[in-house]
């Protein structure tokens, strides 16, 4: 498997979401089989069938979570000597030059963006058109819409 770049904050939701998985939610589940089975009959006993496909759900996003840890590649963007380079785990402040709207994107790995966080994934169109560029310099996205143009304003290495 290959590596899956994170940010260390990235990595950091991961480790409290698995935590919150094996010691909150796990035992929970546990202990709803637990009263569906002692209610009897199993065969119609819905309550039963739900702790069972809400166990299924969380053994697979352990598994899931598990291994994106052991196989993450912790980035640290304020340790990133960029030169002042758009790169992975950068925060980029972007202009749209036709509505002149500002937005403010940090770069991360596929598996920790958050749009409604500002958090793009380095796969993105976006990011991929703003990696190597400079404060200062015009970049151009295939949007569904057709092609943007956006101005970085500013980029940091939080």
């Amino acid at each position: 498997m290959a590596t899956i770049p994170l940010t260390v904050r990235g990595a950091e939701r991961l480790q409290a979401e698995l935590h919150r998985l094996k010691h909150v939610e796990r035992p929970s589940v546990i202990n709803a089989i637990a009263e569906a089975r002692a209610q009897g009959d199993l065969s119609e006993n819905a309550e039963y069938d739900a702790a069972r496909e809400r166990q299924g759900f969380i053994e697979g996003r352990i598994s899931e979570l598990d291994g994106t840890l052991s196989n993450a590649q912790l980035i640290d963007p304020s340790t990133i000597d960029a030169d002042g380079r758009v790169v992975f785990g950068a925060t980029v402040e972007i202009e749209d030059l036709e509505s002149g709207d500002k937005v403010t994107y940090q770069i991360v790995g596929d598996v920790e963006a958050d749009i409604r966080a500002n958090l793009i994934s380095v796969s993105s169109p976006v990011a991929r058109a703003l990696i190597g560029k400079y404060e200062g310099d015009v970049v151009q996205v295939q949007a569904p819409s057709g092609i943007r143009e956006f101005e970085i304003v500013s980029i940091k290495y939080l």
